[in-house]
């Protein structure tokens, strides 16, 4: 197998490193985070071999973890939410890089996601569906999951930021709401990525290099390097990162046609078919095999600056480019209805998603006097995505064939004789945004009977979204073109414009050039007080919040009026936005702590949590009944808000040899944001509205336990109950009209009138991404052998219970093959994965073989008709791999 020549050059340089800066490894770290604990040791979820823990636990024990979930530095078994944290050694036992692999580690934690940087991640199973990618950055609601790099928000609409995991402190997840601590995007729990951080006394460095091969695929590679240097030491220290991941492709883009049928467009294509005016289109050029190839590629750069015995300073700069060819999605039916095979699509355009950031994080650290710290974070993140994919089988439905086809009333032309140019059709997206953040805490010591934590944070959010349908085909208004139109020949059809007069790419048929984002103030206070001293706490806790959030823009389409028209001639339609609103309000939180022994807690935690409000593009008219609309798009949506409330236990026992951790929930959800998109009924853009309520009940538990000096077992699972708690409906919001101010029940023209599905869902439904239940578990041994060689192996398996794509009330997709909208509702079956891994460490050298999906499950963990047509977004076929590691 090829390993990746980089690793050799960076094995190389850091030997040479090592041998000509030498430092004493003895020397005691003295460079701890500024914002958090540095976690020596592995989690209570991930323990590591005997023969590789720090600090003072028995290596016959379970080792103890530090977090910083509550801005404070705490065991993670004195924490009293559910919380799950993985330190970067266990990272790399795991074979961890991205969330993507972790997510089979997290019991209660789903990720729909298109492909890398193309996701939500979903806690607790609170969730009401994705809807893909297209227009997200304008029209998605924001995450009800936070992603935080260090301090830094990194939440995206439906584009939750893909971070690379390497040279990783430990990764925390907080789940239940965390508004009081980490604000609006943190309503259901939280991510937090934490970075290692410059030592300043010690030089160390590591490397490490992979290579692996995937079932049906294509080969991968990595590599990675990490160099610390205390260039002063005791007083100021450089740490950097650099990594190189190519994982290669496992899903074949097969040869297709796609031939137009007289059922397209709900029968409409039929004059077409029978006049022989149709076109075949095939994806010849494009198709090949393997083409979802992914390469992460990026560096850290940090310096810590220790400025007296009281004060430090941090800065880090990190940047990371995703390329993603192809799609991640495989179709189980083609373009021409021909059966597909394992991991096979048909795509007929090129596509690809290319997501860039550069983050820049400082933090001043120190203490004013003797009962006072004073913390100030901040940060800038520039993010630049630039994604293009197949949108060919819009060309199936009424809007796709619309403008593509001529010469009846169910084209843009009914001029000239009926033809249909080509279905090839696709969605470009370029997004840009910028994120600023700063927040200053104040707090008292820890070790105080009454302590508080208090600060100000300010964040600046925005997005700016060029987003273009190209399935216009019917010729554009070249002067040739025009000619010919207007001597009665082919009609043509002027490019598209967006105010004020902005030219967008030809075959441009919709879109919008957007801005969107928001400002946060905020100020937020926690109160502790020990009851008993190391016996009862109780913690109480606010925060205020102000949010003035905005939308301005245009959103662009092309109609009747554009045909036979010289290109450049603005006479296309947009709707312009330019919205405001400004919201404010509270999210408290309060706990109870109780040690009914000191290895043993119950607690209980009351929380709240939300997320921000947003704007629909349109406010256009809807839901037509014999021709006049029913409702009326609104202009904005409101905030939806968590309420929580949690009984836990954590305890270890057997002299610190088995843990059992168990909490039990009930969320109440209310006034949820919903997104619709249903062409036919409630017009050709999505649009959102706060809807109904939710009910989660759930239980999740945590075990580990040293059955032996050299083996441990590492489980967990989460068990919910998750309905919809009432029944509104879409209510006539338009005066004058029959039937105002009552539930919409029927919509359709004179002859034709249907009834009217409630969207929202019926009360006792089940919402979307929320499996009855999860579980994972794992067992590892570490043993010593002859010479000082240090071995382990470790198996384990990870259950996902069943769950749908969307709410109850949206059309099931079984057997659906004339597809009209994006928001079918498919099952996504129950699957089980299995991964193991063996290896050997001597001296300063590591060298292990690994495996994952050794089942070789094809399971989907996202089915969509998104880009309409049934899709899946299947497991990485089976992996097998070795990687190599030098460190020092």
């Amino acid at each position: 197998m090829k390993i990746n020549k980089i690793a050799f050059a960076v094995l190389t340089a850091l030997v040479a490193s090592r041998a000509a800066y030498a430092v004493d490894d003895t020397t005691p770290s003295t460079a701890n985070a500024p914002t958090s604990a540095t976690a020596t040791t592995p989690t209570a979820t991930s323990p590591t071999a005997p023969s590789s823990a720090n600090g003072a636990n028995n290596a016959n024990t379970l080792q103890t973890v530090t977090v910083t979930a509550q801005h404070t530095v705490q065991d993670v078994q004195d924490v009293p939410i559910t919380i799950q944290a993985f330190t970067g050694e266990t990272l790399q036992q795991m074979n961890v890089t991205s969330f993507n692999d972790l997510i089979k580690y997290l019991p209660n934690v789903t990720l729909a996601a298109n492909g890398p940087g193309q996701g939500n991640i979903y806690m607790r199973g609170l969730s009401t569906g994705f809807l893909g990618n297209q227009s997200s950055a304008t029209i998605a609601p924001f995450p009800n999951v936070a992603v935080y790099l260090d301090d830094q928000s990194m939440q995206f609409p439906a584009r939750n930021l893909d971070i690379y995991m390497v040279d990783m402190e430990r990764l925390e997840v907080l789940e239940g709401p965390q508004g009081t601590l980490f604000g609006g995007g943190a309503e259901a729990g939280a991510v937090r990525y934490i970075t290692n951080k410059p030592n300043l006394t010690k030089v160390s460095g590591s490397a490490e290099a992979s290579t692996s091969v995937t079932d049906g695929g294509a080969p991968s590679n990595s590599a990675n390097a990490v160099l610390n240097l205390p260039i002063i030491p005791g007083t100021f220290a450089v740490r950097g990162v650099i990594y190189n991941d190519h994982q290669g492709g496992y899903i074949d883009n097969v040869p297709s046609t796609f031939t137009r049928q007289p059922t397209d467009g709900g029968g409409a294509m039929a004059p077409y078919v029978a006049a022989g005016g149709t076109s075949v289109f095939n994806n010849y050029p494009v198709a090949q095999k393997n083409w979802n190839p992914v390469d992460y590629q990026g560096a850290r750069l940090s310096a810590l600056w220790k400025i007296n015995d009281n004060w430090n300073f941090l800065i880090a700069e990190s940047y990371q480019n995703l390329d993603a060819n192809g799609q991640s999605s495989t179709y189980p039916v083609g373009a021409d209805g021909q059966k597909l095979g394992t991991d096979q699509i048909t795509a007929f355009v090129p596509a690809w998603n290319n997501d860039h950031f550069t983050n820049t994080s400082w933090t001043l650290n120190g203490q004013i006097n003797d009962d006072l710290s004073l913390v100030y974070t901040g940060g800038y993140t520039n993010r630049r995505i630039s994604e293009q994919q197949d949108y060919t089988n819009y060309s199936r439905s009424a809007g796709g064939m619309y403008y593509q086809c001529t010469g009846t009333s169910a084209g843009l032309s009914s001029a000239g004789k009926p033809i249909c140019y080509s279905p090839a059709g696709y969605w470009n997206d370029h997004v840009t945004s910028t994120h600023e953040s700063h927040e200053l805490r104040l707090s008292t010591p820890e070790d105080d009977r009454l302590r508080f934590i208090g600060g100000l944070y300010y964040e600046d959010f925005n997005i700016d979204d060029h987003m273009a349908f190209n399935y216009l085909t019917i010729p554009s208004c070249t002067p040739g073109n025009l000619a010919v139109a207007l001597g009665g020949g082919a009609p043509c059809v002027a490019n598209a414009q967006s105010s004020p007069g902005v030219n967008v790419p030809v075959g441009t048929a919709f879109g919008e050039n957007a801005q969107r984002g928001y400002r946060q103030e905020a100020a937020f206070g926690s109160m502790s007080y020990d009851i008993l001293p190391n016996v009862l706490t109780a913690t109480v806790g606010t925060r205020y919040y102000h949010y003035s959030e905005w939308q301005t823009g245009t959103e662009f389409y092309t109609t009747t009026a554009q045909v036979n028209v010289p290109n450049g001639t603005y006479v296309g339609d947009d709707t312009a936005m330019n919205y405001h609103k400004s919201y404010h309000g509270f999210k408290s939180r309060a706990n109870l702590q109780w040690h009914i022994a000191p290895d043993m807690m119950v607690y209980y935690t009351f929380s709240q949590g939300f997320r921000p409000g947003g704007f629909n593009r349109t406010t256009s008219g809807v839901a037509k009944l014999d021709g006049e609309p029913q409702y009326q798009k609104p202009i904005s949506y409101a905030p939806d808000t968590l309420t929580n409330n949690e009984i836990g236990f954590k305890g270890t026992f057997l002299d610190d040899r088995v843990l059992l951790n168990a909490s039990l929930y009930d969320m109440r959800w209310d006034n949820v944001q919903m997104q619709f998109f249903n062409p036919l009924v409630l017009g050709n853009t999505t649009f959102a509205v706060n809807g109904p309520n939710y009910k989660v009940d759930g239980l999740e538990l945590q075990f580990q336990g040293r059955i032996t000096d050299g083996l441990t077992l590492i489980g967990s699972g989460s068990l919910n109950h998750a309905k919809q708690t009432n029944s509104p409906c879409l209510v006539n919001n338009i005066p004058g009209s029959a039937g105002y101010n009552s539930c919409i029940v029927q919509t359709g023209a004179a002859g034709a009138v249907t009834s009217f599905a409630n969207p929202f869902g019926v009360e006792g439904s089940t919402p979307a991404f929320s499996p009855r239940s999860q579980f994972n578990l794992r067992l590892r041994y570490d043993w010593m052998f002859a010479g000082g060689y240090n071995a382990f192996w470790q198996i384990g398996a990870n259950r996902t219970g069943s769950m749908y794509n969307q709410p109850a009330t949206y059309p099931s997709g079984a057997g659906v093959t004339n597809v009209t909208t994006v928001e079918l509702r498919y099952l996504q079956a129950g699957y089980t994965t299995y991964d193991a891994s063996v290896g050997v460490a001597k001296d300063n050298w590591n060298v292990s073989l690994y495996g994952t999906n050794l089942g070789n499950s094809h399971a989907s963990v996202f089915t969509s008709s998104a880009q309409f047509i049934e899709s899946q977004v299947p497991i990485r076929p089976r992996v097998l791999g070795v990687k190599l590691g030098f460190k020092f």
